[in-house]
């Protein structure tokens, strides 16, 4: 039988943390070497991990919809006069991604660039990659995040590299730097850590325990590829309103640099510099954005959504679909076609 050496963590609580996710990790990590062992009639070991759920103040907060969380002790608590934590794990901050960094979040910053000097391996859920951005954590690096915060954080801190299709992403000198995508991808995160301090048996075990199973595709196939894609361009974004109900036109960019009233080789440069991508990259996500909808709610044809979207040849729309997306229209439409209805509802009140 395995001996586990603890792993000192720390999950930070803060009022703006996902309080599903914090809980989430608590409870599989204190799982670990106790559950498995309970269901098979076996005796517990010594945990995995010692973790502790911290605070920057150690004060009891409301969280964002107004649940009480305790947390268990001050995030100092960790680091004074005792070894540092080996492990901390940032979960998902419900932070407006169209607003400057929140202030009240640099003294955290602070905290975890201290613990990483001092060789944490420090980790992220979703949108806490914004706090390991903002504290340099990621300078350099590979990195994930959720969808919607990965154009903010990449455009805020160009020297991170932002790999916004990846559900997970160890990067650094022995992977001391672990970031994970959506919030549920908190699960990805929990599987890696098992199996990385407690082996591939331990992390099998936790799996079949919640029916955790890592995301085997992109995250891109969950993603709005409109979000978060702001700027203060008052004519690029006229062009976009245009663009907006004329995605279809077969000449879109002439039409679109029409309305500017500038050059297509101007609109081309302003475009870019306000949005990050050239006219032609935008009506086409505009045109596979209208065409996930379409697959999600009709039963058209893919060879009718593409033409109803703009394009003349269904395997030109079958590329850019793929190329955005990462899977195939035929996949996606699987994927998330709408949920039928229940059909037998007696009982059900």
């Amino acid at each position: 039988m395995a001996v586990f050496k603890s792993l000192k963590t720390v999950v930070l609580a803060l009022p703006c943390a996902g309080t599903s996710t914090m809980f989430g990790i608590l409870d599989v990590m204190g799982s670990v070497g106790r559950d498995w062992e309970m269901l098979h009639g076996l005796a517990p070991r010594s945990p995995l991990f010692d973790v502790s759920l911290l605070s920057p103040d150690g004060r009891a907060y409301s969280d964002v919809n107004g649940r009480a969380v305790v947390p268990e002790g001050r995030l100092s608590d960790a680091s004074a006069n005792q070894p540092p934590p080996d492990l901390v794990i940032i979960p998902d901050l419900h932070i407006d991604v169209h607003a400057p960094f929140p202030t009240d979040l640099e003294p955290v910053a602070e905290w975890l660039r201290n613990v990483a000097a001092q060789g944490a391996l420090i980790t992220s859920v979703c949108s806490g990659a914004w706090l390991l951005a903002h504290a340099g954590l990621l300078d350099g690096l590979d990195a994930t995040t959720h969808w919607a915060y990965a154009d903010k954080i990449a455009r805020l801190h160009p020297e991170v590299r932002m790999r916004r299709e990846r559900i997970l992403v160890p990067a650094g000198e022995g992977h001391r730097i672990v970031t994970a995508g959506g919030a549920s991808a908190w699960g990805d995160l929990m599987l890696y850590l098992i199996a990385r301090f407690g082996g591939q048996e331990e992390a099998r075990r936790i799996s079949k325990i919640y029916l955790l199973q890592p995301h085997t595709d992109s995250q891109l196939c969950y993603a709005s590829l409109l979000a978060g894609r702001q700027h203060e361009d008052a004519i690029v974004a006229e062009a976009q309103v245009w663009a907006a109900g004329n995605y279809a036109d077969p000449a879109p960019v002439a039409a679109m640099a029409k309305v500017a009233g500038l050059s297509e080789r101007s609109l081309l440069r302003r475009f870019r510099r306000a949005t990050g991508q050239t006219p032609v990259e935008y009506i086409q996500t505009l045109r596979v954005e209208e065409a996930k909808q379409m697959l999600e709610t009709t039963d058209m044809s893919i060879e009718d959504i593409a033409e109803e979207v703009g394009y003349t040849e269904t395997s030109s729309f079958r590329s850019a679909f793929r190329r955005n997306v990462g899977i195939s229209a035929s996949v996606y439409r699987r994927k998330h076609a709408t949920v039928a209805p229940l059909t037998d509802t007696k009982g059900i009140a």
